[in-house]
């Protein structure tokens, strides 16, 4: 499928607004998560085709929909969970791999991007963006101010990821007031390779987009690295201040859209995936 630039023009983001749209949207991650790349599913994800959890119920699903065809499809999405909801459910789903305390306890209000895919045919600069415009409508109307969740590398052969963790560590560790830390179970030290041994401009162009991204909108790194064993993944733990995208764009966007709306430049690739999630692609 090849997607022109009138084709965008029949695509919006909002929230999904019935169980059927949130069924949708865990059928869409089962297609990414479990059968594009290597996740592993537990035998009722498997009968069911459809990726959930405990922590669905409890968060609200921003969707991306295009209505170009006979019948609306939902073709993105992303689980936005924000503090009350992660009480109900008895955490944040980060906090499975990262002691969030510093979090917690920093008088912020907070919401966790998870559970973030968009088909491959719809991977584009326009979607990225539509998917950026619904999470900053979201922060606005919910007076957010710090975004955080894993983001993943599809590796998880540490030696392979060396300089880029070690970048990660050496160049953008979050102020220790944010500084999480990956839980001592699973806790792989980051520092890997010394500071002057890195290429620091060709390490940070071989990051993940998004990853690549939240660094350029001010986003820090929390300490230490997690491999998720389901989802065959290296975490990483983004946080990311809102007022840091809200300055930053603002100007930006108010030109086009008369509104504050970071912008997904990094979404330049057709291999874009996730921003900052539970588990992303």
């Amino acid at each position: 499928m090849s997607l022109n630039f009138t084709d965008f023009d029949a695509i919006t983001v909002r929230l999904a607004n019935s169980e059927e749209e949130i069924e949708l949207a865990q059928q869409l991650r089962f297609n990414v998560f479990y059968e594009e790349h290597t996740a592993k599913p537990s035998d009722e994800v498997q009968k069911l085709r459809r990726d959930f959890d405990e922590y669905d119920t409890h968060a609200d699903h921003l969707v991306v929909v295009d209505h170009s065809g006979a019948e609306d499809r939902i073709v993105g999405t992303y689980r936005l969970l924000q503090r009350d909801g992660a009480e109900k459910a008895g955490q944040f789903y980060t906090a499975g791999e990262y002691t969030i305390d510093p979090l917690l306890k920093c008088g912020s209000t907070l919401l966790e991007l998870g559970r973030s895919c968009v088909l491959p045919d719809y991977r584009s600069r326009p979607v990225m963006q539509l998917l950026w415009q619904g999470i900053a409508d979201y922060v606005a109307e919910n007076d957010i101010e710090i975004m955080f969740g894993c983001a993943s590398f599809y590796n998880t052969d540490i030696e392979a990821l060396a300089p880029s963790l070690s970048y990660l560590h050496h160049y953008h560790l979050a102020p220790e007031k944010f500084r999480v830390r990956a839980v001592d179970s699973r806790y792989i030290d980051m520092n890997i390779i010394p500071q002057s041994e890195l290429n620091a401009r060709r390490v940070f162009a071989e990051l993940p987009p998004l990853i690549k991204g939240y660094l350029r909108l001010g986003g820090a790194i929390g300490e230490g690295a997690v491999i998720d064993e389901q989802f065959d993944t290296t975490d990483v733990c983004i946080i990311v201040q809102t007022h840091m995208v809200t300055d930053r764009y603002r100007k930006h966007y108010e030109r086009k859209n008369q509104k504050a709306m970071p912008r997904a430049e990094e979404a330049e690739s057709n291999n874009v995936h996730s921003i900052a999630t539970g588990k992303s692609s």
